[in-house]
């Protein structure tokens, strides 16, 4: 059953699902740069080292990083997003404690 928040948890949580969000895309664009642009920028086709036939910039940046950041999402989204309905009909009614 999908647990009933009030307006204001509901505004919360999604705001810091969009904040992690943002912090994962950041974490893996820094990622992809350094790597790819980074090590590549150093040397000729020559020098550089190859992992699977592929030279290592290309394999850290685009096939690590791939997985990497996909099992780093899985992790966050089990971890920290909330399923919850956005529908206005199970919004929870907030309590008036005073």
């Amino acid at each position: 059953m999908i647990p009933k928040l009030t307006e204001e948890e509901i505004n919360i949580q999604i705001k810091k699902e969009v904040i992690l969000s943002i912090v994962l895309y950041a974490a893996f664009f820094i990622w992809w740069y350094m790597t790819g642009y980074g090590i590549a920028a150093t040397g000729t086709p020559e020098t550089y080292t190859y992992i699977f036939g592929l030279p290592m910039w290309f394999f850290l940046s685009c096939i690590v990083g791939y997985v990497l950041f996909s099992i780093a999402t899985i992790v966050v989204v089990k971890k920290f997003f909330k399923d919850f309905d956005l529908g206005e009909e199970n919004v929870a009614e907030p309590s008036d404690k005073l």
